[in-house]
């Protein structure tokens, strides 16, 4: 027994000592992994590459940062950081440039970082091509395997774009040459103004943004480029909080302000804006590339004009294999009566000289891609609306206002900027109607009496309209002191192009079919001429809205631009005539009492036919155009097929 328990003591003893051992080892690895963790103070000068790819499982930055770089004061004379608090009113914390003394800067505590940039940065090295060099296509490799398809979808779905081959390509690929010959021999001041481009970002992907500012920073004399301001708009993604710190401390003439609450498009805008050093700003969306030589131009047309809006011409990006794609000059930017944006190239905008190649056009309105603006004359023409939410329509605000209230706007050709297309918006509103409540801004606070248009052609804004008011007092007070002229100015003067929809009672609206069942319709977009149109469902929305005029047009789609024709038995759209008189085969007379359309060219009339369906003119015999439907010239019957109606679908104030 005493054999036994003695036995047992030592088994105790040893179980004892092996925890002691155990309880030691954690103590000393506590100790040395603070040792290990504590952040190294800078030694020296460093020159990190740039990551390949955003860094995952990094915890995010602090909401509130401080992104200096080397002419901060912070660094050069030891300043207090006490003024950061008044800045909590903009929703950031910064700290403006300035020049200085060496001192280095006191420790400070609180919720923010100092990132010090390194010493004799140079962040434009050339980098080796890769795949889509010179604006080539890379391929998507959406066959390559079921792995990659999933991968290339969900980054579709996640941005937009084809992220993955973006992520195959060179962050300062070369472009092809795409400026006139003209342009090459452009000599431009060394006196031109300095410019600050303002990257306002939310949620961007990592490569697209980075290739944005190596672009800039490869493209732009540094004699001209002040700074690239980056102004985060509350992103959410991890590599765009300390992965992205750490990586802008290292470009010189980079810094990055990180904003606290969601602006929008905007409202970020007007933050860089309010933080920007350079005499002119460059507005630039997150997912560009520069031509060179793109810069130049713009500050010299600013530079002639402090008044004046200016744009480059905007080519485009492939969104599956990140294809360049030069725009075709002459282009300017336009809208139509659903206050929706877009380019419109039209040759007949050019004049036949041998200057006109390189002369800039005025355009009634610019794109938000990219739009150089003297930084004064922004302030004094009140900025971009903060009363816009998110994003969509601030650029139509602007243009309105910019040429109401004195200014005047232009595309110089001589300019070149690629903007990424995009598969669909990567920001999914929170509200779907956020949109329309931007444009209600515009018409209410714009387009005086003309607003009716808008509300016909996009009922959901009208039906937001009546049942709430938006706060306009400032913008129109803004608007009074500047003494803006009214839109009607604007219609004849800027843009008296867009067609003016006279929208008579009974013969405007939805076009609406009675033995159908159906309306009018045309696939919304680029439209080519002889485009044939169909029968579909009523939408409701005023998309399908059409207008039959004095001149017996019937005038189709937001713009007004495309009528109604005939190509042989199918009724088509093409382009409306810019001059009077009306061609006799694009008039159509309507009989309100049987609900005819009548082609006044043929005497025929306008009949729908539903897909598969028999024509009531041959009903033994299937037309090979009627199995897929649409609408068709038949001889005149009572056939409800043949019956028409106007439908307004709404009636704003003021109609």
């Amino acid at each position: 027994m005493r054999l036994l328990w003695s036995g047992a003591a030592a088994v105790r003893r040893k179980m004892l000592c092996l925890w002691l051992l155990l309880l030691a080892f954690a103590l000393v690895t506590l100790v040395l992994s603070d040792l290990f963790h504590t952040p190294p103070r800078v030694r020296g000068p460093q020159r990190p590459g740039p990551p390949r790819r955003p860094l995952q499982g990094i915890p995010n930055a602090p909401d509130l940062e401080v992104i200096v770089d080397s002419r901060d004061p912070a660094f050069q004379l030891g300043v207090d950081l006490a003024p950061l608090k008044s800045l909590q009113e903009d929703q950031l914390l910064f700290v403006p440039s300035a020049q200085g003394t060496n001192n280095p800067p006191p420790k400070k505590g609180g919720s923010y970082r100092v990132l010090r940039p390194a010493a004799n940065k140079d962040p434009r090295v050339a980098a080796p091509p890769t795949r889509g060099a010179t604006g080539k296509a890379a391929p998507p490799r959406l066959e390559a395997g079921e792995g990659d398809v999933d991968l290339d979808l969900s980054a579709v779905q996640k941005y937009g774009f084809n992220e993955v081959v973006s992520g195959r390509i060179s962050l300062h690929r070369r472009l092809p040459e795409t400026r006139h010959p003209e342009c090459l021999g452009e000599q431009y001041s060394e006196s031109l103004p300095s410019a600050t481009v303002v990257i306002c970002f939310h949620d961007e992907a990592w490569s697209t943004l980075l290739r944005t500012v190596q672009s800039v920073l490869h493209t732009a004399p540094r004699q001209h480029l002040h700074e690239v301001l980056l102004v985060d708009d509350l992103s959410q993604h991890g590599h765009l909080k300390s992965v992205l710190s750490e990586y802008v401390s290292h470009l010189d003439g980079v810094r990055l302000i990180r904003s606290t609450k969601r602006l929008g498009v905007g409202g970020c805008r007007t933050l860089g804006a309010a933080r920007a050093a350079g005499e002119v700003l460059v507005f630039m969306d997150s997912h560009c590339e520069c031509q060179k030589g793109w810069l130049e131009p713009l500050l010299e047309r600013v530079a002639q004009d402090r008044t004046r809006v200016v744009s480059p011409i905007m080519d485009v990006i492939d969104w599956r294999t990140f294809e360049y794609n030069a725009t075709q000059w002459p282009v300017r930017g336009v809208f139509d009566w659903r206050l929706d944006f877009y380019w419109e190239s039209n040759s007949r905008l050019q004049d036949k000289d041998s200057d006109s190649a390189v002369r800039p056009v005025q355009s009634p309105a610019l794109g938000g891609g990219v739009v150089a603006v003297d930084r004064h004359f922004f302030q004094s023409v009140g900025a971009y609306d903060p009363g816009m939410l998110l994003w969509g329509g601030e650029q139509i605000e602007l243009s309105i206002r910019v040429w109401s209230c004195g200014g005047t706007m232009e595309v110089v050709p001589c300019s070149r900027v690629a903007h990424l297309d995009h598969h669909h918006p990567p920001d999914r509103f929170p509200d779907q109607e956020l949109l329309q409540r931007n444009k209600i801004r515009i018409a209410d606070t714009w387009m005086d009496a003309y607003r009716k248009i808008f509300y016909r052609r996009d009922t959901l804004a009208h039906f937001i309209r009546q049942s709430e008011s938006p706060d306009i007092t400032e913008r129109l007070r803004l608007k009074r002191n500047l003494g803006c002229r009214n839109f009607h100015w604007y219609l004849t003067t800027v843009y008296p192009q867009l067609y003016i929809p006279q929208d008579r009672p009974t013969l405007s609206g939805e076009l609406y079919n009675v033995g159908t069942g159906s309306c009018a319709d045309y696939p919304r977009g680029p439209v080519p001429q002889g485009g044939a149109m169909n029968a579909a469902p009523c939408s409701g929305t005023g998309s399908q809205h059409c207008d039959l005029n004095a001149e017996f047009e019937v005038r189709w789609g937001p713009a007004g631009a495309l009528c109604l024709d005939a190509s042989g038995e199918r009724a088509v759209l093409s382009p409306c005539p810019t001059h009077r008189p009306t061609a006799s085969r694009l008039k159509w007379k309507f009989i309100k009492l049987s609900g005819q359309l009548v082609h006044q060219q043929s005497q025929l009339c306008l009949e729908a036919v539903m897909g598969g369906g028999l024509t009531q003119s041959s009903p033994r015999e299937v037309h090979s155009s009627a199995k897929t439907g649409g609408l068709f010239l038949r001889p005149c019957t009572h056939h409800p097929r043949q019956q028409w109606h106007f439908e307004q679908l709404v009636a704003p104030k003021g109609a």
